[in-house]
C-alpha cells in the first residue's frame, strides 16, 4: 500500500497526482542488478531499503479456531514419501509391492511386524506409507484413528517393527436441550451425535427409565470432550459431567478416576451413579405391556397373569444384562422362545429375558457377564405377536414386579479421596450450572 502511495503519478478521483518520490541513491545504484535478477527479488530488496528508515503499519488478523494437522511424529527433512490404500481383496503384502518393495525386503518386513502386529489384520480403507531418508525407509500402516504401526529399515537391511501412539487432540464442548417429543430428536437439535446419547442414558440410567419416564418439558445438559485424530475427524467423545432434569427432578453426575484406576460416575456429594441393577435391560424403547396378575393373552385369548414387563422394541435392538452374575439357562423354553436366565452375584436376584431372536456372541449356560453387557437381540420367538422383549425380575425365584425392585447403590468415592474429587469435580460442575463458552483446542 505504502508503494502504491509513494510510486502514484495521478489520482485515481481527479485530484492531482502528487509529486514521485525521488528513489535513494542505493536504490538507484542497484537498478541495473535489479532487472537481471528479475522483478520479485528487486521488490523484495526495494521494500528493505525503503524500510530500513521509517515504520511500516501492519494490521493481524484474529486467530481462528480451525483444524491444524499435527506433523507426523518421526518424520524426518528431505523425504520422500509415497502412500497405497488398500481395498478389498488388497494384502499387505501387494501393497509393499506397490510400495516399490522387493519380495525378500517383504519377507523380513512381515517377519519383524509379527511380534508386533500381524500384517495378515490388515483392512481395507486404510493407508500404507513409505517414507525414505537419511535415516533409512519406514513404512507405516494407520491400525487405527490412536495408534498405528511402524517398520523401519537401516543401513543393513534390518527391519524393526513398533507401535506408535497418533497424536489425539482434545476439545470442550457444551450442549443443551429441551425434549419436545423425544430425547433423541432434542439430543439431535443440541448438536449431539448418537453415540453421545446412549452415553448419556448410560450414566442415568440407574435413576431413570428412559422406557417409561421421559417426557415433554424434561431437559438435559452436557459437559463432554471430543477427542479427533491426527486428520480431524471425531473418533470419541467423553462426558465430562452432565444434568438431567425428569419430571421435575433434577440428577446429576460428574467423572472421577478413583483409586484403583477406574473411571466412574458420581453424584455431587460423591454417591456412585451405579445402583446393584438398572432400571431396564433396553436403553431406548417403550413399555408395551406391564407386570400384571390379570390380563388378556393376545395370542391365547384368555386372561393370565403377567408377572414381568414387556418392552417392544425394534428387531435386533440390543438387550443388556440388568447385573453382574452367571447365566443359568440360555436356550429354547416353550412360548419364552429363545430364553436367558441370569443368576446375580448376590443369590438372592435373577433376571429372564424371553422372545429373542438371537443370542449375543459367547452367550451360554454357565458364563459370567456383566451389568450392561449385550446378551440377545430383540425378536418375537415363541408365543408373540410383535418384535418385543418380556422381562421378568425373580426373588428368590419369585416373580416380582420389575418396575417396583429397589436397587441398592454401588461403592461411593471413599473418604480418603473426597478432597481430591472435590477438587477435581468443582469446575466441571460449575460449568453444567452455569454454562460458559467453549473452550479451544487443548
Amino acid at each position: 500500500m505504502h508503494l502504491q502511495q509513494d510510486f502514484a503519478h495521478r489520482s485515481d478521483h481527479g485530484r492531482p497526482a502528487r509529486e514521485p518520490r525521488r528513489l535513494p541513491s542505493a536504490v538507484r545504484r542497484l537498478l541495473p542488478v535489479l532487472s537481471l535478477t528479475g522483478l520479485s527479488f528487486a521488490a523484495v530488496a526495494v521494500l528493505l531499503l525503503l524500510s530500513s528508515g521509517q515504520q511500516v503499519s501492519a494490521s493481524a488478523s484474529s486467530l481462528k479456531e480451525e483444524w491444524l494437522p499435527p506433523e507426523m511424529p518421526g518424520a524426518a527433512s528431505h523425504v520422500q514419501e509415497s502412500q497405497v490404500s488398500l481395498h478389498k481383496g488388497d494384502t499387505a503384502i501387494s501393497a509393499l509391492t506397490q510400495l516399490g518393495l522387493s519380495m525378500s525386503q517383504i519377507m523380513r518386513a512381515v517377519h519383524a511386524a509379527r511380534a508386533v502386529y500381524p500384517l495378515k489384520d490388515v483392512h481395507a480403507g486404510h493407508v500404507m506409507t513409505r517414507m525414505d531418508g537419511n535415516d533409512g525407509m519406514r513404512i507405516y500402516y494407520e491400525i487405527d484413528p490412536q495408534q498405528r504401526l511402524r517398520l523401519q529399515r537401516d543401513g543393513e537391511g534390518q527391519w524393526q517393527a513398533a507401535i506408535n501412539a497418533l497424536p489425539v487432540r482434545d476439545r470442550l464442548a457444551e450442549a443443551e436441550g429441551l425434549i419436545e417429543d423425544s430425547l433423541f430428536s432434542a439430543a439431535e437439535k443440541a448438536g449431539l451425535d448418537d453415540t453421545i446419547t446412549m452415553n448419556l442414558v448410560d450414566i442415568f440410567s440407574w435413576d431413570i427409565d428412559f422406557a417409561r419416564d421421559i417426557r415433554a418439558g424434561d431437559s438435559f445438559r452436557v459437559l463432554y470432550r471430543e477427542h479427533y485424530d491426527t486428520k480431524g475427524r471425531m473418533i470419541g467423545a467423553t462426558i465430562l459431567a452432565a444434568e438431567f432434569t425428569n419430571q421435575g427432578r433434577t440428577y446429576r453426575a460428574v467423572r472421577f478416576q478413583t483409586a484403583s484406576g477406574r473411571y466412574d460416575y458420581f453424584t455431587p456429594d460423591g454417591q456412585s451413579m451405579r445402583k446393584s441393577f438398572l432400571k431396564a435391560p433396553l436403553k431406548y424403547t417403550r413399555i408395551s405391556s406391564r407386570y400384571s396378575l390379570h390380563r388378556m393373552h393376545p395370542i391365547l385369548g384368555y386372561t393370565r397373569a403377567h408377572r414381568g414387563v414387556d418392552y417392544a422394541a425394534p428387531m435386533g435392538t440390543p438387550v443388556h444384562a440388568v447385573g453382574d452374575g452367571v447365566i443359568r439357562y440360555c436356550g429354547w423354553r416353550g412360548g419364552y422362545g429363545r430364553f436367558i436366565v441370569i443368576r446375580h452375584t448376590d443369590g438372592v436376584h435373577s433376571t429372564a429375558y424371553a422372545h429373542l431372536s438371537r443370542y449375543a456372541r459367547g452367550i451360554h449356560g454357565g458364563v459370567h457377564v456383566h451389568q450392561g453387557q449385550t446378551i440377545g437381540y430383540v425378536g418375537m420367538s415363541g408365543l408373540a405377536t410383535g418384535p418385543h422383549l418380556h422381562f421378568e425380575f425373580r426373588v428368590h425365584g419369585v416373580k416380582v414386579n420389575p418396575l417396583t425392585v429397589k436397587r441398592t447403590p454401588a461403592k461411593p468415592v471413599p473418604q480418603a479421596q473426597m478432597t481430591a474429587f472435590r477438587q477435581a469435580t468443582a469446575p466441571l460442575l460449575a460449568r453444567i450450572e452455569v454454562p460458559q463458552p467453549l473452550l479451544a483446542w487443548n
